[in-house]
């Protein structure tokens, strides 16, 4: 089964909703939290796959952006993000 990584990046803009499901979506894949607003999973699953399983736990004014990580990547971070990619982006 091919791993790949993907960005799911996100603009939760409904203040008080809880979005606690909507966490616990992208928690059940391999994850690494990015910034406060973005997370790399790891997974067979296509960008659609994943839009499908979050997209019940977002409503009209939220954006949600997933997409597939690819080689060359470039910056500055932590070293437990850096394993991550290197571990699971191609």
């Amino acid at each position: 089964m091919f791993m790949a990584a993907l960005l799911v990046t996100y603009d939760l803009r409904n203040p008080g909703q809880d979005y606690k499901d909507f966490h616990e979506v992208i928690k059940s894949y391999p994850w690494i939290e990015l910034s406060e607003s973005s997370y790399g999973i790891a997974t067979s699953s296509s960008p659609d796959t994943v839009w499908e399983r979050l997209q019940p736990y977002t409503d009209a004014n939220d954006s949600v952006a997933i997409i597939r990580l690819t080689r060359p990547y470039q910056g500055w971070h932590n070293q437990p993000v850096w394993d991550f990619l290197n571990k699971n982006v191609q």
